[in-house]
């Protein structure tokens, strides 16, 4: 089994399925990307760099998209608890999807724009 799916089921049914979206939104977005377990979590690489990594925990979801992507969506993550990179969407409450998309898909772009430099 991989390893990412050993992680994913060994939460709870509302957890699992919330993994289970944000990884298919990731899927989506970066086909290609490398999928990992990283710091004990499951992640994305594309072009070598980091793309993003999620986690599950008992009242929220971590999502880790490196500073720049809570930069970048500093505004609509405000209402959200934050660390450096770092972002919890609370289970009790409806977890942002489209927010999600739009963050992988901005991560995507600025790993391939690394890569052309």
């Amino acid at each position: 089994m991989n390893p990412v799916d050993v992680y994913i089921n060994q939460f709870p049914e509302i957890v699992k399925e919330t993994l289970q979206q944000i990884r298919q939104i990731v899927k989506t977005i970066a086909p290609n990307a490398e999928e990992i377990i990283s710091y004990g979590m499951p992640g994305y690489k594309t072009n070598g760099k980091p793309l993003i990594y999620f986690a599950g925990y008992k009242n929220h979801i971590g999502l880790y998209a490196t500073p720049s992507g809570n930069i970048g969506f500093k505004n609509e993550l405000s209402q959200y608890k934050q660390g450096r990179g770092s972002v919890q969407f609370p289970l009790d409450q409806p977890i942002p999807y489209e927010l999600i998309q739009r963050i992988v898909k901005f991560r995507l772009e600025e790993n391939e724009s690394k890569m052309k430099k």
